[in-house]
């Protein structure tokens, strides 16, 4: 596969995933580029975490790190902070373009990435431009530990062909109710756990993501609170974090941001 084309690599990797999981054998590949990528980020994400062949891995790993050039990569270091902390900035993007030592990803407790074919969690489009290794990894870590993650806790793991070096695993709490104290603290704790597990791992720069604000549903303007107030009282004591990266997608998520981070 040396010299190919993307899609000559795309449809490669397709009819790869189909061979490896023959109930899909018989679906076509479609025509258009963005068709293509939708079919094969789909096998992606209903693929097992089973080994994978170094060749596979070998044209899968040109062919992510093409497309995240492609998508465009923003230089955490290059991105201003906000006016009280020089430590922290605030960015309205996709995630998985941020160059930086690590960013978080709201998983869920089976850590194993989100198996909805194109969903629109940022689990799943973490383990989608990653790759199928990290899917690998942390069913490893997971067989290991023998039991769900715990709400609160976090996990670490490379981040493959994203621009990062990190990925930390974080399980949000769900709500389903009115809102509870207990659910506030297992929110700080998704911060806590992820800023030392960084330290411990010599992470100088993070990115948060709004855990638990999408399909879990925790009240952005609460979430927002908890997660600066957690990260601002680490900062006080932790000199080892030079750049904590706040990372909203919505407008209302950087509006709610942009208040509290110049108050």
């Amino acid at each position: 596969m040396k010299n190919k084309t993307q899609e000559e690599r795309r449809i490669w990797l397709i009819r790869q995933l189909q061979k490896e999981m023959p109930q899909y054998r018989e679906l076509a590949v479609p025509n258009g580029e963005e068709e293509q990528w939708r079919f094969l980020r789909s096998l992606f994400n209903v693929r097992p975490p089973y080994p994978a062949s170094e060749e596979f891995l070998k044209v899968q790993d040109a062919y992510l790190t093409e497309m995240v050039r492609e998508r465009g990569i923003v230089d955490g270091e290059s991105l201003p902070s906000v006016r009280k902390d020089t430590r922290i900035s605030l960015w309205q993007g996709d995630i998985t373009r941020l160059r930086c030592d690590a960013i978080v990803n709201a998983a869920n407790s089976a850590l194993l990435g989100c198996w909805q074919p194109c969903h629109s969690c940022i689990d799943n489009i973490i383990h989608s431009l990653s790759g199928v290794e990290l899917r690998i990894k942390c069913n490893e870590i997971m067989q290991a530990q023998g039991h769900e993650e715990e709400t609160g806790t976090a996990k670490i793991t490379p981040a493959y062909n994203l621009p990062c070096k990190y990925v930390l695993h974080t399980v949000g709490p769900i709500i389903s109710g009115p809102l509870r104290k207990s659910d506030c603290d297992l929110l700080a704790s998704c911060y806590q756990s992820c800023l030392e597990l960084a330290a411990e791992n010599e992470v100088q720069s993070i990115a948060f993501c709004c855990i638990s604000t999408g399909v879990f549903h925790f009240p952005q303007e609460r979430a927002a609170e908890i997660a600066v107030k957690t990260v601002r009282s680490f900062l006080e004591e932790d000199s080892s974090i030079q750049q904590v990266i706040f990372n909203v997608f919505t407008d209302k998520d950087l509006e709610i941001y942009q208040k509290l981070l110049n108050n």
